[in-house]
């Protein structure tokens, strides 16, 4: 799949961008063009999902039917490009770093800025996102490989089946993150408490009964070491809504391009379930 972040791009120091509103302003000029993990650390980021009104309550349904992979956690009045519950200074056309857009389940545009393709019938989605429980992982002191290395997490589009909703349907996509068996257990105990940012993890160990041949051959993200006192743990996360307009080919969609999420003013202490 196309990815928004092209190679060579500029992505300026994370201490320039430790506020909601920098970050969105950073996208919004063009100065951020790669991945958010990181930026205005404590808040929540988000993935997207566009589509025509006419789909977007088969669409919400379906997020509801599968809310570990697809949990919303805002969502625009068709034709709005704003989400006030989740910002004031917000705009969904601009303050992502990157984004896809869909037709006929096929990418035909990988840009940074969507104004062009923007619509009165478009409803958005924005969709929780596990950046809010690494913070709580890495606070716990458990190692997470990917930002150890300065890349995108693994993620897989794995041969578990989401359930179908109208026109909706197709394989969740998990991301995987190496932990010893120690470790693994206590991020269990600490992603539970984030059902709104996909919750604990769908599957540990044994990748191959999920659909995944080889976790070092990921389907989106950078591969990532799993050494020989670890087991690869899988949570369910917000690109699947890309792997189901694969399969589903609604005639008109816009998503992130993985990575590159939306930073909201929403606090993660907000999701937490104490």
């Amino acid at each position: 799949m196309a990815s928004a972040i092209k190679q060579g791009s500029f992505q300026p120091s994370l201490s320039s961008y430790q506020t909601p509103l920098s970050v969105r302003l950073g996208c919004r000029s063009g100065a951020i063009t790669g991945p958010t993990a990181g930026m205005a650390p404590g808040y929540v980021q988000g993935n997207l999902a566009v589509l025509p009104q006419e789909l977007a309550n088969e669409f919400l349904r379906f997020c509801h039917a599968n809310p570990k992979p697809c949990p919303v956690i805002g969502m625009s009045e068709p034709g709005s490009f704003k989400v006030p519950t989740l910002g004031e200074d917000l705009d969904i056309r601009t303050d992502f770093p990157g984004y896809l857009v869909w037709k006929d389940g096929k990418v035909i545009a990988d840009t940074t800025d969507v104004s062009e393709f923007w619509r009165d019938d478009l409803v958005a989605f924005v969709i929780g996102c596990s950046h809010s429980f690494e913070e709580a992982l890495l606070q716990e002191g458990l190692p997470l490989r990917h930002i150890d290395q300065g890349t995108k997490v693994p993620m897989f589009r794995t041969s578990v089946r989401c359930t179908p909703v109208g026109r909706f349907s197709g394989r969740m996509v998990m991301s995987m993150r190496p932990l010893t068996p120690a470790n693994a257990i206590r991020a269990i105990q600490i992603t539970t408490r984030f059902p709104s940012v996909h919750g604990a993890p769908m599957h540990v160990g044994l990748p191959e009964l999920i659909g995944v041949a080889d976790v070092m051959k990921p389907d989106f993200g950078a591969p990532v070491e799993v050494r020989d006192d670890e087991l690869p743990v899988f949570w369910a996360c917000g690109v699947t809504p890309q792997s189901v307009l694969m399969d589903s080919k609604p005639d008109f969609a816009i998503t992130h391009a993985p990575g590159c999420m939306l930073v909201t003013d929403k606090r993660n202490t907000e999701l937490a379930i104490l």
